[in-house]
């Protein structure tokens, strides 16, 4: 049997359990009413006992980056866009637990029936990426597109990573939302609608999708920053473009160096590199195998007994991979620890507080999406759906 060898803590970990806080990419960090000390050593039957209290009227959904307390608690397992549409498909649950964060909530409530609310734990978990693009600085982005004269020749694809405010300004635009698994079957079509794409929020998934993938070059790519004045671009770079990258990204995806991938080659001899898109150009260039989430599950699934592997994505997941394939070498690819620090915010005294709420008769943290906003979300979604197969 292999051992995980746990990285280094960072400063990362200080935010886990709600000790700390990143006011550049949280919502906010007070939870309304009194949560149960982390310490209660309740708090598991307390879980198990407010769900069977809650019946069929409850569904937990549990992101792949969840710590295992909260997964265990799970109905289902997944990334974002499928556990939507698996509460989608339960239309007698009247009470959707998201246990994951605010963006995947929102298409959570995009997706469900208005007799369903959707329950966040904790409303301090946010997406860092998915606060990259806020709706201003994208319609100011898109004005400028105007005054240039290319705008109707750009086509918005959101990752399915942004909010619902981003994903409803792309259906209105006439663009398509795309997952990690589907952005090359996204831009395909997406170019077939026009010259150009505007890809956000996600600089390295839409550059990587696109070079690797489709034959772009890099040079076809400029990088549009919404903090400096017309994106830090002249008129000519946007004339000449054909990916204008959103200039955000994943704060774990992106912790991963080019140096991460040379020291686990030299300390692991036949290693195999598994990282997801959302890495760096670099990182993706130089690692053996690159895919979704779901792909790398399936990727450790498959792999032979003995082979070892060293994987670029959040920690909780890749620890949970390695205690599922005890026959396989599976190390992390950083050296120190890489939480979604956000994510984690959700841990087992938010859950127990929230079921708890539940049973008591208040609903708590409900996550609602505007009448016009969500249609819209729709519209990008549904063509994202509609995408033909590859």
């Amino acid at each position: 049997m292999t051992v995980f060898a746990e990285p280094s803590p960072t400063a990362t970990a200080l935010l886990l359990l709600g000790r700390g806080s990143d006011a550049d990419s949280e919502r906010g960090v007070d939870c309304p009413g009194d949560l149960p000390a982390p310490s209660d050593p309740d708090l598991v039957a307390r879980a198990t006992a407010a769900k069977k209290a809650l019946g069929d009227r409850l569904f937990i959904l549990g992101h792949h980056y969840q710590r295992d307390e909260v997964i265990q608690f799970a109905d289902v397992t997944g990334d974002s866009f499928k556990l939507a549409r698996d509460a989608a498909a339960r239309p007698e649950a009247e009470f959707i637990v998201f246990c994951g964060v605010h963006f995947m909530a929102e298409s959570a409530d995009i997706l469900t029936t208005p007799g369903q609310r959707v329950i966040l734990p904790d409303l301090a978990a946010g997406c860092s990426m998915a606060d990259m693009a806020v709706l201003s600085q994208v319609e100011q982005a898109w004005e400028l597109f105007e005054a240039e004269g290319i705008a109707d020749r750009v086509v918005p694809v959101t990752y399915m990573n942004s909010s619902a405010a981003i994903k409803g300004f792309v259906g209105r635009h006439g663009g398509v939302v795309c997952t990690s698994s589907n952005a090359k079957r996204a831009l395909t079509w997406a170019f077939e609608q026009g010259q150009k794409v505007l890809f956000l929020p996600d600089q390295h998934l839409g550059r990587n999708t696109a070079v690797l993938e489709m034959g772009f070059t890099l040079d076809d790519c400029v990088l549009y920053d919404p903090h400096k004045r017309d994106g830090g671009l002249t008129s000519e770079q946007l004339a000449q473009a054909r990916m204008i990258l959103w200039r955000g990204h994943c704060s774990v995806h992106g912790r991963f160096t080019l140096d991460c991938v040379n020291e686990v080659r030299e300390r692991v001899p036949g290693v195999n590199v598994l990282v997801h898109p959302e890495c760096r150009h670099e990182v993706v260039t130089a690692a053996d195998y690159v895919g979704s989430t779901e792909y790398i599950i399936k990727t450790l699934d498959a792999a032979p007994a003995g082979s070892a592997w060293a994987i670029g994505t959040e920690l909780n997941l890749v620890r949970r991979l390695a205690n599922r394939h005890p026959d396989k070498t599976v190390s992390f690819l950083d050296r120190t620890v890489c939480y979604c620090s956000t994510m984690n915010r959700i841990d087992l005294p938010h859950l127990v507080w929230a079921l708890e709420e539940l049973v008591a008769g208040r609903v708590p943290n409900v996550i609602t999406v505007d009448a016009d906003t969500a249609h819209f979300a729709r519209v990008a979604l549904d063509q994202m759906l509609a995408l033909p197969a590859q």
